[in-house]
């Protein structure tokens, strides 16, 4: 579990992208590459510490291999003559 604050924001902005390309037609090898670049630069930078990068890394893989974070959701509605 991430606790450090910067790094917890990483994440969102992360999966935020990963969930965005998704819906955009990307697949899995094309968000895995996106997020050994984005990690390359956050490393290139120091933008955090190894450490950090390492546990943000972990998360963000397990958030991209669990199925449920990329279904669609179906939303159903009725048609306007049903509505009273």
């Amino acid at each position: 579990m991430l606790q450090d604050t910067q790094t917890i924001r990483y994440y969102q902005k992360l999966t935020d992208a990963l969930v965005e390309m998704w819906n955009r037609g990307y697949r899995f090898d094309d968000l895995r590459l996106y997020l050994d670049g984005y990690l390359a630069a956050l490393r290139q930078t120091s933008a955090l510490e190894p450490f950090h990068i390492h546990r943000l890394e972990e998360e963000v893989s397990r958030y991209i291999y669990d199925p449920s974070n990329f279904e669609m959701t179906q939303t159903q509605t009725q048609p306007k003559s049903d509505y009273y």
